[in-house]
């Protein structure tokens, strides 16, 4: 079977947070399974490619005030997996993957837009699989733009799409007249397709149009069909639920596990621990905190600093986490509240509150 993956993020090109963990692993172990694996991503400012080749060179993108033009290259096939990546500079080189620590970049839906459709039209030159696999709002247009605009495209007509919610928190949530500009029809607008409490919703799109949904786990595939903790969409959800289901994420073993990671000071192992002193001396040298300090318990943390990943319940007790007798180290970017509170504290608090904002791989497995 042929699959493409079509993603905003993947180690090691690419990170914000668990997705891009998930999109590194999952085509490589598919593709030891002996299936096809392509994965599409945008090529943004912090995607380093060695020798890349343009493949595909020009892809007409319309939109309602000018056509746009973007080309994908192709990077290395690493463990059998083609990667693709659609180059649009005016789009995707940035600082940042999807905004700074004000907000969100105000032309996402634009940006992800464009690179749904060049997934589409890419795939068209270099191969059309049997399934597309699309992963949270920044792609869920991939299923929108099949099963409506390229519904009657002789090269889509047995092609399936499975999509995958990473964190129903984030939905691609926009204005309605953001249909136009995209070239979108306004039948979409409707309670029963992307219409949303007023707003158009990308999120909701894909789960009206994917075939198969898939989340991160069981539990969380029961949770988000509750008003608790489905954000306004649990009966959309709801709705479809026989091809909902869960799947927990699995960890790649030969990047991760401290018997063989390359960015950690010493291995070690369940049934030889002695390595792991070394590590947690080498991880507060990274972070600038004195090895006198080295006996105290450490809390890291790798994440997106926003509410959705529970800063805002951390928030209320940081302060009094900063007297107690352990050092947090803190890894990750977003929301500026969070990034400022890090930073306060560690200014406060310089052998106890350590943090980097910033997306950092090595440090990431030190942690």
């Amino acid at each position: 079977m042929h699959i493409a993956f079509a993603a905003s993020e993947c180690v090691p090109f690419s990170k914000t947070g668990g997705l891009a963990d998930v999109v590194g692993a999952l085509p490589k172990a598919l593709a030891q399974l002996g299936h096809q694996v392509t994965v599409y991503l945008p090529r943004y400012k912090q995607t380093k490619l060695n020798d890349a080749q343009v493949v595909v060179r020009s892809i007409t993108v319309p939109f309602d005030d000018q056509y746009r033009f973007c080309s994908i290259l192709a990077g290395s096939n690493q463990q059998g997996v083609q990667y693709y990546f659609v180059e649009y500079p005016p789009y995707f080189d940035r600082d940042a993957l999807y905004g700074t620590p004000v907000g969100d970049y105000p032309d996402n839906a634009e940006r992800f837009a464009l690179f749904s459709r060049a997934v589409l039209e890419g795939s068209k030159v270099l191969g059309v699989p049997h399934v597309f696999h699309c992963h949270d709002w920044q792609s869920a247009l991939v299923p929108v733009l099949l099963r409506t605009l390229y519904a009657e495209d002789p090269a889509f007509r047995e092609v399936g799409c499975a999509f995958t919610i990473h964190n129903i928190g984030y939905q691609g949530l926009f204005p309605s007249e953001i249909l136009p500009l995209l070239m979108l029809p306004w039948d979409l607008f409707t309670m029963s397709k992307m219409e949303f409490f007023g707003q158009v919703n990308f999120l909701k799109g894909a789960l009206v149009y994917s075939d198969f949904v898939t989340t991160v786990s069981r539990r969380y595939s029961q949770e988000i069909q509750t008003s608790e903790y489905g954000f306004g969409l649990e009966g959309v959800l709801r709705a479809r639920a026989a091809t909902v289901t869960g799947i927990l994420n699995g960890v790649d073993y030969n990047e991760w596990s401290p018997e063989c990671d390359k960015f950690i000071a010493a291995k070690y192992s369940p049934q030889d621990l002695s390595g792991k002193t070394k590590c947690k001396r080498d991880l507060l040298s990274a972070f600038g905190v004195s090895e006198s300090n080295a006996n105290l318990p450490v809390i890291g943390i790798v994440s997106r600093f926003a509410a959705q990943k529970g800063f805002d319940l951390i928030s209320q007790i940081m302060d009094r986490l900063a007297r107690e007798e352990l050092i947090i180290v803190a890894l990750g970017s977003g929301d500026r509240e969070y990034e400022e509170m890090f930073q306060r504290l560690n200014r406060q608090f310089p052998q106890k509150i350590a943090v980097k904002i910033a997306y950092n791989n090595e440090l990431a497995h030190k942690i």
